[in-house]
């Protein structure tokens, strides 16, 4: 059986903590920021972990699962 291919976009995307959850950025913080407010821009400069019902597809994705 031949290997499995990573995606490339989710490689780019998603990257694995020591403890094995997988990390994301968050999205809406690229353009259009004069609307939102300055909390909003604050919060979305922070990365946070996919939810847990997602996690079996992106790994799947990344050829880890």
């Amino acid at each position: 059986m031949p290997k499995m291919k990573v995606k490339g976009a989710a490689k780019k995307r998603f990257k694995l903590t020591g403890s094995g959850k997988i990390k994301r950025e968050k999205a809406f913080a690229s353009h259009i920021l004069t609307k939102k407010s300055r909390k909003t821009k604050r919060d979305l400069r922070h990365s946070t972990t996919i939810h847990p019902n997602d996690e079996k597809k992106v790994l799947r994705t990344l050829a880890l699962a």
